[in-house]
């Protein structure tokens, strides 16, 4: 029987370890997305792509943001943040200023509040004001009125992320939105962030 040299180690066929590479910093990108633009990076169709506002590799939206809305829309590339940020496990709160067709009356106001029964079913019970027409930027293309009929806007906190939800829920009072923009999400907001532009945040 052969024996190895003592201390020697065992060959390992050739074979090296490759080191793995650092993972990336977390990153939080805060975007004002415009009316019309898609929350996602490509589009068959050819219709405006956040790839069309945001040049940084690597991150993606932490949740959605429909094609006709506008307002905060966050992009990481941090996987555990995206789900704090998107899961409604976690009910984050997002605040939305919310354009109605109609006066509000203190009972659409209370229902709101209250929760609403939709299709999925019932809505958490949600914060609801009205607000004084806030100062925002033009809407392009422009919200179409009827002339007979006012318009109102509200401040509307929901913590959940289903699809429409908001829209759905001033329908199922008698409401009609017109025009929404999310102003924030959790403990970040738009703070006067342009349409289209964004900045980088601390993502802790």
């Amino acid at each position: 029987m052969t024996h190895g040299s003592p201390g020697r180690r065992p060959r390992t066929g050739g074979m090296r370890r490759v080191a793995k590479a650092p993972p990336a910093q977390p990153r939080l990108l805060v975007l004002n997305k415009p009316f019309g633009v898609l929350t996602q990076f490509s589009d068959d169709q050819e219709r405006a792509t956040l790839k069309d506002l945001v040049d940084v590799p690597g991150v993606y939206p932490a949740g959605r943001l429909d094609r006709d809305s506008e307002g905060l829309l966050l992009l990481t590339n941090d996987g555990r943040l995206q789900a704090r940020i998107a899961d409604p496990r976690y009910k984050m709160a997002k605040t939305y200023w919310v354009q109605v067709e109609g006066q509000p009356t203190e009972d659409q106001l209370q229902g709101l509040r209250t929760g609403v029964v939709l299709k999925d079913g019932p809505t958490l019970p949600a914060q609801a004001r009205l607000l004084a027409e806030p100062r925002l930027w033009p809407r392009d293309p422009p919200v179409r009125f009827r002339k007979s009929i006012p318009t109102a806007w509200l401040e509307i906190t929901i913590h959940e992320g289903r699809n429409r939800q908001v829209r759905r829920m001033t329908a199922a009072v008698g409401l009609p939105t017109l025009r929404l923009v999310r102003m924030s999400i959790g403990p970040w907001s738009l703070e006067g962030l342009q349409p289209g532009a964004w900045r980088e945040v601390d993502p802790s």
